[in-house]
């Protein structure tokens, strides 16, 4: 079985990227509890990362987590490589060590949690991605994150190679 990071301690957000919308979430390991606090758009990527500058401001987190979109059967496609180049770009900007969470079933829970909550359409539309950050950071607390990346010897796939010295 896969060795899996626990979240640090502190502040967190999480980002469920996507090409159009990033949602964004926040919360601490202490309290076990992540917070659904925004979505990002923009029209250049420039546009969005000013506004995430802003969150990071605003948090202050002390470590980032991004959703890593796969396939059912947990092998990548080509949403897995734009999250890793987004996650890389946000550590080569911020500083902080982004760790990847396994998303696959967090679109799936949001669209439940909104559906309970009575909220559809367009409202729903508004805040389904921040709320599958939630999700993502939630699964982080709750089962940790498969890998993480803190800008340094990385393969192919933009994922940290294991090195006792540098686990968080």
């Amino acid at each position: 079985m896969p060795e899996h990071y626990p979240a640090p301690q502190g502040c967190g957000l999480a980002f469920d990227f996507g090409e159009v919308r990033i949602g964004v979430a926040q919360g601490d390991v202490q309290v076990g509890t992540a917070h659904p606090i925004a979505t990002v758009t923009g029209r250049s990527n420039e546009a969005k990362f000013a506004a995430l500058e802003q969150l990071i401001r605003e948090w202050q987190p002390v470590y980032l987590a991004v959703g890593l979109p796969v396939h059912a059967d947990g092998t990548p496609h080509e949403m897995t490589r734009l999250a890793q180049k987004f996650g890389r770009r946000l550590h080569g900007r911020f500083g902080l060590p982004v760790y990847w969470v396994d998303e696959r079933l967090s679109s799936v829970y949001a669209e439940s949690l909104l559906a309970e909550a009575g909220v559809f359409g367009r409202k729903r539309k508004a805040v389904l991605d921040r709320v599958a950050a939630q999700a993502i950071l939630q699964g982080f607390f709750d089962g940790g994150a498969a890998d993480y990346f803190n800008g340094r010897d990385n393969d192919e796939s933009g994922t940290h190679q294991e090195d006792a010295a540098d686990v968080p």
